[in-house]
């Protein structure tokens, strides 16, 4: 059964940092890109930042220069670290797994996480 356990997120300050976590099982991790999406009320649900199975990175126009993801194929846990919070970052965020298997295994797969919520707020 595939998991994607978000952590870390909670109520900051503008300004403030918070690191979430995605920990992944039930997956061959180093095979799935991995992405961190966010939903805020009212809006769709939009890419945040991105990280290849070979390491290769993007990001939102929005959150350059203060957000950074990073994988730990070790651990199979995504991060996303948010410094200089505003508020318009507040919303659900999500961790994404996708990979294009084989088609006798199975072909594309993605999963999501259940998200965890990020209030910036004074």
């Amino acid at each position: 059964q595939v998991q994607l356990v978000e952590s870390g997120g909670g109520l900051v300050q503008p300004g403030g940092s918070l690191r979430l976590s995605c920990a992944a099982s039930g997956i061959i991790f180093s095979i799935y890109a991995m992405g961190w999406y966010r939903q805020a009320p009212g809006k769709q649900r939009e890419l945040v930042a991105g990280v290849t199975s070979g390491g290769s990175i993007n990001y939102a126009d929005s959150v350059k220069g203060r957000f950074t993801i990073s994988r730990d194929n070790a651990k199979n846990t995504v991060y996303l670290q948010m410094n200089s919070l505003k508020p318009e970052d507040t919303a659900v965020y999500y961790c994404n797994a996708n990979t294009v298997l084989p088609t006798i295994l199975g072909g594309r797969k993605e999963y999501w996480g259940q998200g965890t919520q990020v209030t910036v707020s004074s």
